[in-house]
């Protein structure tokens, strides 16, 4: 009887630390699940969060050519092979030195010194950057200066993309009524945060993809020639000979006149004298022309 009892006692231990173990193995098993769910989870979120690096290239160049016309037509045809675009070309000429030599009353001979240059920005794709700053300044006599900087964005355009998840987020949970803002006016700023922060990442994509070239480049001062009207008025005079007959002629003119004058003078000295003369020799002739 007690052989019995103790048998039965032995089993239901034996039963009740199977049921144990079999918890445990179950509740092992869950915790390793979600063990592993969370690692999943995690894995999937930093994958998310990785973006490519991205670097902004950019470049300077200044150096001298033969030509800066042909030059900067040779730059425009070598960017559109490239598949890139001009953005600025200025070309300007100035005069260092001038001189007129006078070759007729009415015609100059001006001679100039000219010095001309001229400026271009340029986009060209990245990959071909390195290649298209060879070409170029294999165009020019020498390089005076030539200059290529890379920056790296990559953290920037991965903090600017989380932030504008978390907008996102909060304008999500705004829309389902989770979250309430009171006021309008700050869903429309965090809005227009969410749109800066969208084309920030947009300008640094354009930038990654095309980097932004600046050249700069001149030539030798140039000898140049022309013919052009005197525009001093001062040099626009008759002939020598023509101007002396018409000086004389206004010579003689005046002389005539001045002859005039002094036979008006005379005459009328004349008369003064003949009356002086006949008032003196015959006075009754004035005194009954008075009583008269």
């Amino acid at each position: 009887m007690k052989t019995k009892l103790f048998l039965a006692l032995l089993a239901g231990v034996l039963l009740l630390g199977a049921c144990k173990g079999s918890n445990y193995e179950a509740i092992r098993d869950d915790k390793a699940s979600s063990s592993s769910a969370d690692t999943v989870a995690v894995s999937t979120n930093t994958a998310a969060d990785t973006v490519s690096t991205k670097l902004v290239k950019t470049a300077d160049m200044r150096f001298k050519v033969k030509n800066v016309q042909q030059t900067g037509d040779a730059i425009a045809a070598l960017t559109t092979r490239d598949g890139g675009m001009v953005m600025h070309h200025q070309m300007q000429t100035n005069v260092e030195r001038s001189e007129d030599i006078r070759v007729s009353d009415d015609s100059v001979k001006r001679v100039s010194a000219l010095s001309t240059n001229a400026d271009m920005t340029v986009k060209v794709p990245s990959e071909k950057l390195e290649n298209f700053m060879t070409e170029v300044s294999h165009m020019g006599m020498y390089v005076t200066l030539r200059k290529m900087d890379i920056e790296d964005r990559t953290l920037d355009y991965l903090s600017e993309k989380l932030k504008l998840r978390n907008r996102q987020d909060l304008v999500d949970q705004q829309k389902k009524g989770k979250v309430v803002i009171k006021d309008p006016v700050n869903v429309m700023l965090l809005k227009d945060d969410m749109v800066d922060q969208q084309i920030g990442n947009m300008r640094t994509d354009a930038a990654v993809k095309y980097s932004v070239v600046s050249l700069s480049f001149y030539q030798s001062n140039i000898i140049h020639q022309e013919m052009v009207a005197n525009d001093d008025p001062s040099a626009y005079q008759l002939p020598f000979f023509k101007r002396l007959a018409i000086a004389i002629n206004n010579g003689w003119f005046v002389f005539v006149e001045l002859l005039l004058a002094l036979a008006n003078i005379v005459l009328a000295i004349g008369l003064w004298g003949l009356y002086r003369y006949y008032r003196r020799k015959h006075p009754v002739w004035f005194a009954s022309g008075v009583k008269s």
